[in-house]
């Protein structure tokens, strides 16, 4: 595993239990609980967790703050991609509407789609958009509006707006975490009015996301478990997290 998948999934597990301890992380990871004080000495100075005295505990507003999306792209590649090919099988049939939202995992969905598949795509990703206009027979509608630097998409009324004139056959969202108590959501405030703008607009709602979201609560909710169809993850997934998911209705697919 990778430093970085190391510390995203150290963040998440902390969000989730206010604390994490040096000796659980390095039984949990495997490596020393050197390794393990470096990580959170680093997460520290990052200002999203605060050093105690045997582990770490979350740091004042941390649920606010976003990775770029150059910084996730390199972690959880394998689950991504078992994700994504696993999605292939929610596409709809050659000619229907799909919305891309923007995130690595449905990047990696878009890159793994076969040529000729996908009929019209609308997406608030500019990468993702880049990447599909490149395949001369998709059309491609890149929904206008600001773009966040950060992640790369498009946002605000503009975008919102165009989806609200659309009914499309199937969107794939992407999700910073996902909690039957708080259901999915985002550290944006504007990236979680596109996404629920997204899911409106949709037949069918199929949300992508390695197992590290899971049980994890952000600031902004775009969409109860009710709204959406399909949740695919990986293995990583706890038998106690999918058992309390699919207790809520949620039909959730392992990658």
């Amino acid at each position: 595993m990778y430093a970085e998948e190391r510390h995203r999934t150290i963040v998440n597990l902390a969000l989730r239990h206010d604390r994490v301890s040096v000796a659980d992380l390095a039984a949990r990871f495997d490596v020393t609980t050197e390794t393990i004080r470096r990580d959170l000495d680093v997460l520290d100075k990052r200002g999203i967790l605060r050093r105690v005295h045997g582990g770490a505990v979350v740091a004042e507003n941390v649920a606010l703050l976003e990775t770029a999306l150059t910084e996730r792209e390199p972690a959880f590649v394998t689950q991504k991609s078992r994700i994504a090919e696993k999605a292939l099988e929610y596409l709809p049939a050659a000619g229907s509407t799909v919305i891309f939202d923007a995130g690595t995992t449905i990047a990696r969905l878009a890159a793994t789609v076969p040529p000729g598949a996908l009929g019209t795509v609308v997406t608030n990703s500019v990468p993702v958009a880049a990447q599909l206009a490149a395949t001369s027979s998709t059309q491609v509608h890149l929904l206008g509006g600001r773009v966040r630097g950060i992640t790369q998409a498009t946002v605000g009324g503009e975008a919102v707006a165009a989806l609200g004139r659309l009914r499309c056959d199937v969107a794939f969202i992407g999700t910073n975490g996902v909690s039957v108590r708080h259901g999915f959501s985002t550290p944006d405030p504007d990236e979680a009015a596109v996404k629920e703008a997204m899911v409106a607009s949709a037949r069918k709602v199929v949300v992508l996301a390695d197992s590290s979201k899971i049980g994890v609560e952000l600031l902004v909710t775009f969409a109860p478990l009710s709204a959406v169809d399909v949740l695919i993850t990986d293995a990583g997934i706890s038998a106690n997290d999918r058992a309390e998911l699919t207790g809520a209705g949620m039909e959730v697919v392992v990658a």
